[in-house]
């Protein structure tokens, strides 16, 4: 359900920004209440979404699966942010062809990329100081990628929403849950 809500949300959110280029209200008010961030502190907010960050959070999911025994969700642990970041750059950014600086920005793979490997996390471990440091990094991305300019803060949230609905869909395949152990 929550997959399906997010990623409805996603969809629409982009629509009333499609084709264009312009700001939205929302978007204009975010980005001013970043700009006197200056271009150092906004370009250190947007280290999480590099992707040498990103890959290595995505192997330490991986890691953490295969110690605990769990192959099936070591390789959804890759899958789904793969698909998630194939989809948005394939499909969703040339669909909705919302633009700024040349670059086409709705939904934004620099968020889709790090949430969705933030959330695999946070599935993986089910530990509350995961989910509280993926929100706080998932935050200082955010006010990054509106202070470089990269984003508008609705392709942020878009990008989030599509994020989580895509690993959610793919983190629920059916496992196979092993038999308990009689000896």
């Amino acid at each position: 359900m929550a997959a399906a809500v997010c990623g409805l949300l996603a969809l629409l959110l982009g629509l009333p920004f499609a084709g264009g280029t312009a700001p939205g209200a929302v978007d204009a008010q975010a980005a001013a209440a970043v700009a006197r961030l200056g271009p150092a502190a906004a370009r250190i907010l947007v280290l999480p979404t590099e992707p040498y960050v990103v890959v290595v959070l995505a192997a330490l999911a991986v890691f953490l699966c295969l110690r605990a025994g769990r192959r099936l969700e070591a390789v959804l642990a890759l899958a789904g942010p793969l698909l998630a970041i194939l989809l948005n750059t394939w499909l969703l950014k040339p669909v909705y062809d919302r633009w700024k600086n040349d670059t086409l920005v709705y939904p934004s793979g620099h968020t889709v990329g790090l949430v969705s490997v933030l959330t695999v996390l946070v599935l993986v471990t089910r530990r509350t100081y995961v989910v509280v440091l993926s929100a706080l990094a998932l935050l200082a991305a955010a006010a990054g990628l509106v202070g470089m300019g990269y984003h508008y803060l609705t392709d942020v949230v878009g990008g989030t929403l599509f994020a989580v609905a895509v690993v959610l869909v793919t983190w629920s395949v059916p496992r196979r849950v092993p038999a308990p152990s009689t000896g």
